[in-house]
């Protein structure tokens, strides 16, 4: 996935350009990026903002959240599933219910803030908790974010915890010792949504 579709989350604030490429924390983070409005890979989840524009009909368009239900709400179409959607998927749908009140209604929809994808880290950091993933973030990059470690932090026993699409998980250890030396640089992977870093 294009590093560009991260967007960081807002807390109300205006959607500004990022100004690092940091990821930003979650509770923190008030810059966004837009996605592309036909990008098919993205999956909309719950809390992100999606911009929705209708070609000529200006009381139809607007920015609005996903609610915790996964759905929004919009005038003349009503209750739409949108978590599990790609935009693509869900300008479809909007389109086909337009076609009972406009004549060819073209619908755009891109992704203004993804509030959606998160990790944690926990443990031997100065700063756990939960964060927003943006500009795609290594474990270095994660560690980093968090503050790095704690006195006592067990640097070569660090490990991720991935979920697995079966609901399983794969644990995936991480020697910080080895990776800032240059050794075994595989190890320092990009974090996905909903991995967990745990620092002993």
């Amino acid at each position: 996935m294009s590093s560009g579709l991260w967007a960081q989350a807002g807390s109300g604030g205006a959607a500004t350009a990022p100004s690092s490429s940091a990821p930003q924390p979650a509770q923190n983070a008030d810059a966004s990026t837009a996605a592309k409005p036909h990008d098919d890979s993205f999956v909309i989840g719950n809390d992100d903002v999606l911009a929705i524009n209708v070609w000529k009909e200006p009381d139809i368009s607007r920015s609005i959240p996903v609610r915790s239900d996964g759905k929004i709400s919009l005038p003349l179409v009503g209750e739409v599933q949108a978590t599990g959607r790609t935009p693509l998927k869900l300008e479809v749908e909007i389109a086909s219910r337009l076609k009972n009140y406009i004549s060819e209604p073209e619908v755009t929809v891109i992704v203004q803030q993804i509030n959606s994808q998160k990790f944690n880290i926990l443990g031997q950091v100065n700063h756990p908790g939960t964060f927003v993933i943006a500009n795609s973030p290594t474990v270095l990059d994660a560690i980093a974010l968090a503050g790095g470690f704690r006195d006592f932090a067990k640097q070569k026993s660090i490990y991720i915890l991935r979920q697995n699409a079966d609901g399983t998980q794969t644990r995936i250890p991480f020697n910080y010792k080895e990776v800032v030396k240059g050794q075994n640089p595989a190890q320092n992977i990009k974090i996905q949504p909903r991995d967990t870093i745990v620092v002993p």
